[in-house]
């Protein structure tokens, strides 16, 4: 686990996507947090447990179980997309006006905007921007 936390988060729950593991143990912060709800609000992961280990929190969070994976070239097709934007040394910044849509609003843009984070259709709705901080699809 490094210094950045959201970059921590999606590459445990790309890795475990990809690898077809029902469950990612990641650390638990108020960030991380706020990202699994809106992942489990949108109906990317199943279920969020939190977990005490010698003073330290966990959050185990229950991947959504892809079906039609047994044949190696359909692979690409369900796997779980993530990708950072925002990093500690580029920070991207945008209104609600310029938020990109993902694949013509079936994916979803997470922000850290002044009123917490949300997701671009939120953003839209309140007329607020802020740091992007992951696509989702």
């Amino acid at each position: 686990m490094g210094r950045d936390t959201i970059a921590d988060i999606i590459t445990s729950i790309r890795n475990a996507d990809m690898n077809k593991k029902g469950t990612v143990r990641i650390a638990s912060t108020n960030i991380t947090e706020n990202i699994v709800k809106i992942l489990l609000r949108e109906g990317f992961i199943e279920n969020v447990r939190k977990h005490r280990e010698n003073n330290n929190f966990f959050l185990v969070l229950t991947l959504r179980h892809r079906k039609n994976r047994q044949k190696p070239y359909s692979n690409i097709f369900y796997i779980l997309n993530l990708k950072q934007i925002s990093r500690p040394g580029l920070r991207i910044y945008s209104n609600y006006q310029r938020i990109p849509r993902i694949l013509g609003g079936m994916g979803i843009v997470i922000l850290s905007t002044s009123r917490g984070i949300m997701t671009d259709r939120e953003a839209r709705l309140e007329g607020i921007g802020g740091e992007i901080l992951c696509y989702i699809w």
